[in-house]
């Protein structure tokens, strides 16, 4: 009898213990009580910094009560039969979650504590000295990288030496998929320079680039990193030189002739042998840039390495009336679609080039997916090309439908807050428990069409890991509430997302979040020359590298974060930046298409109705056609109103101790 009254009081404990946090807080099961007890109470709703809460809309959830955490459950009563509509607009005043903190096992803090931290402006003064932090943290590697690494590619910041491809071990993927012998730091980071106004250190960098960078190399790199690190940096950085309304400052070279062009011209023509002998037009993922495709190469790449190179191969084809490159990328792109899951609309992320059958069949929206998804929509906004729109639209409901799990609303509801899980591309099936820190670009791509409310609830997420560790791990497990992968390479694209949500929001909560990242990233990955891969989230112990991309992006959106007054953010939507974060510019002459029937596989018509055969390669050149120059994209997809925040809701999102 001992033992029933033990279990018995226990269980009574317990209940009143999930009671009181019930009155207290306003949570649901959410701490872990779901697993036993099914039961599903409302989050209490949060009041604006600005004015009350506004009126909920009504709860909407599953029926029933929780049988488990709902990201584990699939949409709708099954995830083939039952996809939702449409991409939700949660109405004024839903935002995001209020209880990431305690998914991720924290606690928040009172409303005194909250307004103290988050509701109050951005003081002038901390902004100025953030945003001259993050301008030194960028020359402090930059200057590193310069006095110790160049020519080589990267920077070892820890033994203050330079790093090129491992020749000794050509299956080091990691290394030489990425270095390729071509100074490719320098080559990154030339259009950060130009957005920092440092024209004399841009001058002298591309007269660097020009007089020392040569592609005619034995190295086999990847076409995706090749492409967008150095194809895409070259083309911003001559956009940048030649474009006379550029508002950075006087950027322009002394006798420039088209040199960076022309290399990008040079390495896009490396680049193209692998877009040969591919029966479906989805190119190898290697190429060297001597020898062409390796004759041992794999026939087997990633949705995102193949898919994402239509924004620079499209910028460069119509720079140089030339629509070879943009052809075979827009071929590869529609091969791919054409491959999705006719059942969810779907892709999984690694695909056979030769026989189109799918080698991995996970869907989700990190590693081998996530540019793919960026480009779709960033390639409209830059060409204009409607069929990009139409993919990208049809490729979100897709994901709004299978990927994204917990409660319908952001702010109400039954449930758990809103997560894009990993399935399976065939069923729409759960694969696994984690997500990576690439997902972490997503709020930033849903920021562009203006699902601002969702970006708000999904950024949270991310930052709530972040503040957990001082760094965003490489996968986290939202199940186990553990990092699986736990280095974190200085990786941009929680920064990217904050930026672009303070962009859209102006809400000082962000500038925050930004003061967060910046102080983690000086407290644990500075180091002798420079600033260092984690390769431990959790003891904080690191790694000898520092990748470009914290050059180009990572500080980069530190810095524009904080620089209220950038050029950048006095010209509209006049720029655009890539997936590797360099900057081009939304130009009418970018949104002429001279040689459009050409873009379909079995030829079209032309104006006059008669039929044209599709051109190879090396017959596609500029025709003559009416321009199209005038048909812009719809500006509310990506020009954003000022939205209002919960700041107290993501404060206890985050977990604040």
């Amino acid at each position: 009898m001992q033992w029933r009254a033990l279990v018995l009081g226990l269980v009574l404990l317990r209940l009143g213990l999930h009671g009181v946090l019930w009155l207290v807080f306003g949570l649901g099961p959410s701490m872990g009580f779901y697993q036993r007890f099914p039961l599903s109470f409302g989050f209490q709703r949060l009041r604006n910094p600005d004015g009350p809460a506004s009126p909920a809309s009504g709860p909407v959830g599953r029926p029933g009560g929780l049988s488990g955490p709902s990201w584990l459950q699939p949409p709708g009563t099954g995830a083939a039969q039952s996809p939702r509509k449409a991409p939700r607009r949660p109405g004024p005043g839903m935002c995001g979650p209020a209880h990431w903190g305690y998914v991720l096992g924290g606690r928040g803090r009172g409303p005194d504590e909250y307004e103290k931290r988050y509701s109050g402006a951005f003081p002038p003064q901390l902004r100025a000295q953030m945003r001259d932090l993050a301008r030194g943290m960028f020359v402090f590697g930059y200057d590193n990288y310069m006095a110790h690494a160049f020519p080589q590619d990267e920077l070892n910041p820890i033994h203050c030496r330079g790093r090129g491809p491992d020749r000794g071990d050509p299956s080091n993927l990691n290394i030489n998929d990425v270095l390729g012998n071509y100074s490719l730091t320098l080559v990154d980071a030339l259009d950060t320079l130009a957005i920092m106004g440092n024209s004399s250190e841009f001058q002298k960098a591309v007269k660097l680039v020009i007089n020392t960078v040569s592609f005619d190399k034995d190295s086999t790199v990847q076409v995706f990193e090749a492409t967008i690190r150095v194809l895409g940096s070259l083309l911003s950085a001559h956009r940048i030189i030649t474009d006379s309304k550029q508002p950075f400052g006087d950027m322009t070279i002394k006798d420039y002739d088209n040199e960076l062009l022309y290399m990008a011209h040079d390495l896009a023509v490396r680049l193209l042998p692998a877009f040969e002998n591919t029966k479906t037009g989805i190119p190898y993922p290697r190429v060297n840039l001597k020898t062409g495709v390796p004759p041992d190469t794999n026939n087997e790449t990633c949705t995102a390495g193949a898919g994402s190179l239509l924004v620079e191969f499209g910028i460069l084809s119509r720079l140089l009336g030339d629509s070879t490159f943009e052809w075979v990328a827009r071929r590869a792109v529609k091969a791919l679609w054409n491959l999705r899951s006719n059942d969810t609309g779907l892709l999984g992320n690694v695909v056979n080039i030769q026989t189109g059958h799918w080698v991995g069949k996970q869907s989700g929206l990190g590693a081998g997916l996530d540019s793919f998804y960026e480009y779709l929509l960033k390639s409209y906004i830059l060409f204009g090309e409607k069929e990009d729109l139409e993919m990208f639209n049809a490729a979100y409901q897709s994901i709004q439908n299978y990927l994204r799990r917990g409660r319908e609303a952001c702010n109400e509801g039954e449930g758990d807050p809103p997560l894009y899980v990993n399935v399976n591309m065939f069923s729409g099936q759960l694969m696994n428990t984690w997500i990576d820190s690439l997902q972490a670009f997503f709020p930033g791509l849903q920021v562009l069409i203006g699902d601002v409310e969702d970006a708000i609830c999904l950024h949270a997420f991310y930052y709530a890991i972040w503040k957990r560790y001082g760094a965003l791990p490489e996968r986290y497990n939202w199940q186990l509430q553990a990092p699986d992968v736990l280095f974190y390479p200085l990786r941009p694209e929680l920064v990217e997302s904050t930026y672009l949500l303070y962009q859209a929001t102006k809400n000082p909560f962000y500038l925050h979040v930004g003061m967060d990242i910046l102080q983690s990233l000086e407290k644990y990955t500075k180091v002798k020359c420079g600033y260092a891969t984690l390769h431990h989230v959790i003891d904080k112990s690191t790694e000898d590298r520092m990748e470009s991309f914290f050059l180009s992006e990572t500080c980069k959106y530190l810095y524009l974060l904080f620089d209220e007054d950038n050029p950048v953010h006095k010209s509209g939507t006049r720029y655009m930046f890539t997936t590797e974060g360099h900057i081009v510019s939304v130009d009418e002459h970018l949104r002429e298409l001279p040689w459009k029937e050409f873009f379909s596989e079995e030829g079209g018509q032309d104006q006059g109705g008669k039929s044209v055969h599709r051109p190879k390669p090396h017959e596609l050149k500029v025709i003559n056609s009416s321009s199209n120059c005038n048909r812009v994209p719809d500006e509310r997809r990506y020009s954003l109103p000022l939205k209002s925040i919960y700041m107290r809701q993501i404060d206890q999102m985050v977990g604040l101790i």
